[in-house]
């Protein structure tokens, strides 16, 4: 550059000089920096893992709630088979599942966001990422985890369920078996896919097929195992009539 194009300061100086505009942290290109750290950070923190099944559900599950005493009792299980367990880190049933793989002694993972109505990681989380961005925490989920079980809950772990469904669905990822725990709870939604969507030609009976969902946690644990071992569980489905 010469003449009017030659800048009057260094490239040094203007890193090291702090005065100045601080617009420039809040624009798009200084977003993409921020997501691929957070990529970074969570392949990093997760690479050796080891297998790892991860538990959604509620956040206002209370503690005297059935499903947070369940949702502790499948955490404990998962680790007693091998398996880590992850959750979304923050409190209800998250909480119960990190409390039960921690107390057991297994690994306890906890991938938290950044929200407004929730105050950082439980207490039973051992190892801890929180992320800015839903879809680098979604992509962690999917990438460290063998299997989702899904306690009840609501839109969050809605979104949570049916992400990892269509991707199974569409072979984005393979043998990744989805358990629901509570009948009660998840047969009106499967009824609601069968007889409407279903019905109305939306998905095909094999995306059904992509669903269990019991009441029993050992049940639900030998799906996770079988998968484990690329063998069948040797049990079908729930199906409402």
């Amino acid at each position: 550059m010469r003449r009017n194009q030659v800048e009057d300061s260094t490239t040094d100086q203007r890193l090291l000089d702090s005065r100045g505009s601080t617009d420039w942290v809040h624009t798009d290109p200084w977003r993409v920096l921020r997501i691929q750290s957070e990529f970074v950070e969570g392949f990093g923190a997760l690479a050796e893992l080891g297998p790892a099944i991860a538990v959604f559900g509620s956040a206002r599950t209370p503690v005297d709630n059935p499903s947070y005493g369940q949702a502790e009792e499948l955490g404990a299980k998962l680790t007693k088979v091998g398996f880590a367990v992850i959750t979304g880190g923050g409190p209800g049933a998250m909480e119960a599942a990190n409390k039960g793989a921690s107390e057991a002694g297994g690994v306890s993972v906890g991938l938290g966001i950044e929200l407004p109505f929730e105050a950082g990681l439980n207490q039973w989380v051992d190892m801890g990422i929180n992320f800015r961005y839903f879809f680098a925490r979604k992509t962690m989920f999917v990438k460290y985890s063998q299997g989702f079980i899904v306690m009840p809950g609501g839109l969050g772990t809605l979104d949570e369920l049916f992400e990892a469904l269509t991707l199974v669905q569409t072979r984005k990822v393979t043998s990744f078996p989805v358990v629901l725990i509570g009948t009660s709870y998840w047969t009106g939604l499967l009824q609601w896919l069968r007889d409407t969507v279903l019905a109305e030609g939306k998905l095909s009976e094999a995306d059904l097929d992509l669903i269990t969902v019991t009441d029993d946690l050992d049940h639900a644990v030998e799906v996770m195992v079988a998968a484990r071992e690329g063998r069948s569980p040797g049990v079908t489905p729930h199906r409402p009539e």
